[in-house]
């Protein structure tokens, strides 16, 4: 955050031409400083983007501040708040690391337990080298399995209608292993959808009622959903491509569970990214244990792919990139999303009671590993060393 200082832009003017903003309520505002902080970073990273929505909010020693500018969707002179409800992609994983976590902490599983053991499916899953697929490399990236499954494209309109469990199967079977599992990283998004799969059979029902019960629910977390309501859909952020063009907003299928397919708000993640920071409370201490443990180390991997647009991945927990102390900043959890034009971030310093969130709705590279390099900052100023 300090490079915007350099800019030698005053607050008041920034806010002048960001437009359309929305502020914290009353109940938020109490910390002036934490709103100002957050309200100031996400002015000056809407207009550095360009992009036409953005939303932010942080939550920092049980208070909480959102705040939005733009548009939600093209002319509908709506700024996006913090219940404007948007994809979230990937993110989806670190959910689907916490009901991993759940199963572990109740003994329903083992983190070391095999995916054959419990994949539910009449296929032999791969193996290399006598090394076997276990659900802890599935929940930390090293599996072996590639970022995606081979597919016919879907049609426009419905992009993922072919990601199916038969596209899984016949991926599984065909033997795709990039290496041998545990020995290296490779971000998959095959991976975590497998995991769904193997943690839903594990517990003996759908997944969906497995996060619903074991994450969504515990934590309070009413909008975040696989499938928006119908009186969800005017909430929508709406999405758009790299060229600005607005993008529909496509249903997932259901193997896409684990790795891609929630829908969330800024309010609900914060809500969420609150549970984690609660980590002296009794209830859910194992769950919570387990699921920030920095399993796997960035060292004697071979490969290493797919983890640093966001920061440098120096371990990795159930989903989450864990990122070292680094001068000022603190230990860092984090995860980046994109799906259907939406870009967004989370990360949260869990000895420090400060986590972050932000969205923007179009498909731009720069912007998104600006906005994480950006919160990384915004929590190294609310919470230094």
């Amino acid at each position: 955050m300090r490079r915007w200082r350099s800019k030698r832009l005053g607050l008041a003017a920034i806010i002048v031409v960001a437009a359309h903003v929305v502020g914290p309520d009353a109940a938020q505002a109490r910390d002036k400083l934490l709103a100002e902080a957050v309200e100031f970073t996400g002015a000056v990273l809407f207009l550095e983007t360009g992009v036409p929505g953005l939303v932010i909010g942080a939550t920092h020693g049980g208070e909480t501040a959102v705040y939005g500018f733009g548009e939600k969707s093209p002319g509908s002179d709506m700024t996006p708040d913090g219940d404007t409800l948007m994809r979230i992609g990937s993110v989806t994983k670190a959910f689907t690391g916490a009901a991993l976590a759940s199963l572990v902490a109740d003994g329903t599983v083992k983190l070391t337990d095999p995916l054959q053991q419990h994949i539910g499916w009449e296929v032999t899953v791969p193996q290399q080298d006598d090394h076997v697929i276990r659900l802890i490399d599935l929940a930390t990236h090293t599996s072996g399995l590639p970022r995606e499954a081979e597919r016919e494209p879907g049609p426009a309109d419905d992009p993922f209608a072919t990601l199916t469990e038969d596209t899984y199967r016949k991926a599984l079977g065909n033997d795709p292993l990039l290496f041998a599992p545990g020995t290296g990283g490779l971000y998959s998004n095959v991976a975590f959808d497998m995991l769904a799969v193997a943690l839903g059979a594990a517990a003996g029902k759908p997944y969906a009622d497995v996060l619903a019960e074991r994450v969504l629910e515990p934590a309070g977390l009413t909008d975040t959903v696989f499938t928006p309501r119908e009186a969800d859909r005017d909430r929508l952020m709406q999405g758009h491509d790299f060229d600005g063009s607005p993008l529909p907003d496509v249903p997932a299928t259901p193997v896409m569970a684990g790795a891609s397919s929630l829908y969330s708000t800024t309010n609900d993640i914060l809500k969420w990214l609150d549970w984690h920071l609660d980590r002296f409370s009794a209830e859910d201490a194992e769950m919570r244990l387990l699921n920030h443990v920095a399993y796997v180390q960035r060292d004697g991997l071979d490969p290493v792919y797919g983890f640093d647009e966001s920061g440098r991945m120096d371990a990795m927990s159930l989903a989450w990139v864990v990122m070292k102390p680094d001068g000022d900043r603190p230990l860092i959890l984090q995860k980046a999303g994109g799906l259907q034009g939406m870009f967004v971030y989370a990360a949260f310093a869990p000895t420090r009671g400060t986590g972050v969130f932000v969205a923007i709705n179009r498909f731009n590279f720069s912007a998104s590993m600006l906005m994480a390099e950006v919160v990384n900052g915004l929590i190294a100023e609310l919470s230094p060393r």
